[in-house]
C-alpha cells in the first residue's frame, strides 16, 4: 500500500473499520503525517456527535404486556340455575357486575389498539434512525470522505459537515447551537455558486442530519433561519457557510 493510498483511511481508521493489518500501517503513517492526524480528529469529533445524537428508541412490548393481561380482566357471566319466577336476590347486582366487565373490556381493548399504534410508530422511528445512522457510517468510511468545521455566526454553536464524491452523499451535524424560536427551524443547503439548493431542516440545535440531494458540484454548504417548514430559497443571511474543497 503506498502512501497515497495510506491517505485514503482517515475515516475508515476513525470508525474502526480496517483490518489489524491496516490499522498497524496506518498508524505508522499517522505519526508522521500531521494532516491526516488532523483528518483523524475531525472524524472522531463527527462521529461522537452522531453517536450523542437524539435517537428515538422504541418503547417496551406494551402490545404484548396489554394482550397478556387481557384474560385477568374480561370476566364471563356465572352460571345461573334457571329462574323459577320473581327476581332472585342479587340479580341486579349480577347485570351491574356484567355491564362494568364489559365496558373494562371495550375500554382495555381501545388501550391496547392505541398503545398498538404508538409502539408501531415509535418503532418506524427507530428504523428510519437506524437506517440514517447506517448511510452515515457509510459515508464516514468513504476512501474520499471529507470534513469541514465552521462557528456559528457571533459564536453560538458549530457545525461540521462531512462529504464524499464517490458516494454522491452529505451530513452535517451541529453541536451547541441555540434551539429555534417557535413557528422557525434551521434548513440546510448546498451553494452552487450563486444559487442556494434546499438540503434539508434540521428543527433543533443539536444533532445530526444526512443531507438532502448530492453534494457534487457543490463548492459549499450553509446554513439559515427559516420559517417552520423551511423556503425555497434563504430567507436572510446564512448563520454559517461551510467550503466542500
Amino acid at each position: 500500500m503506498s502512501t497515497a493510498d495510506l491517505h485514503t483511511l482517515t475515516g475508515a481508521y476513525a470508525a474502526h473499520a480496517l483490518e489489524a493489518d491496516e490499522s498497524r500501517r496506518f498508524e505508522e503513517h499517522l505519526a508522521d503525517c500531521p494532516s491526516c492526524a488532523a483528518e483523524v480528529a475531525e472524524f472522531r469529533a463527527a462521529l461522537a456527535r452522531l453517536g450523542s445524537a437524539e435517537s428515538a428508541a422504541p418503547p417496551a412490548s406494551l402490545k404484548a404486556a396489554v394482550l397478556a393481561a387481557l384474560p385477568a380482566v374480561r370476566q364471563q357471566a356465572p352460571a345461573l340455575a334457571p329462574r323459577t319466577g320473581g327476581k332472585r336476590p342479587g340479580d341486579r347486582w349480577w347485570r351491574f357486575a356484567l355491564a362494568a366487565c364489559l365496558a373494562a373490556a371495550l375500554t382495555t381493548g381501545a388501550v391496547a389498539v392505541q398503545q398498538h399504534r404508538e409502539a408501531d410508530r415509535a418503532r418506524a422511528r427507530a428504523t428510519a434512525l437506524q437506517q440514517q445512522q447506517d448511510r452515515f457510517a457509510d459515508l464516514l468510511t468513504a476512501p474520499d470522505a471529507r470534513t469541514a468545521t465552521a462557528a456559528a455566526t457571533g459564536g453560538a454553536g458549530a457545525g461540521t459537515v462531512v462529504w464524499s464524491h464517490s458516494r454522491a452523499r452529505a451530513g452535517f451535524l451541529a453541536t451547541g447551537l441555540p434551539d429555534p424560536a417557535n413557528g422557525r427551524t434551521y434548513e440546510l443547503w448546498f451553494a452552487d455558486g450563486d444559487v442556494m439548493r434546499p438540503a434539508g431542516l434540521m428543527p433543533g440545535g443539536n444533532g445530526a442530519l444526512l443531507l438532502t440531494g448530492s453534494p457534487n458540484g457543490a463548492n459549499g454548504v450553509g446554513l439559515t433561519l427559516e420559517p417552520a417548514g423551511g423556503s425555497e430559497h434563504p430567507s436572510g443571511a446564512p448563520i454559517m457557510l461551510l467550503p466542500l474543497s
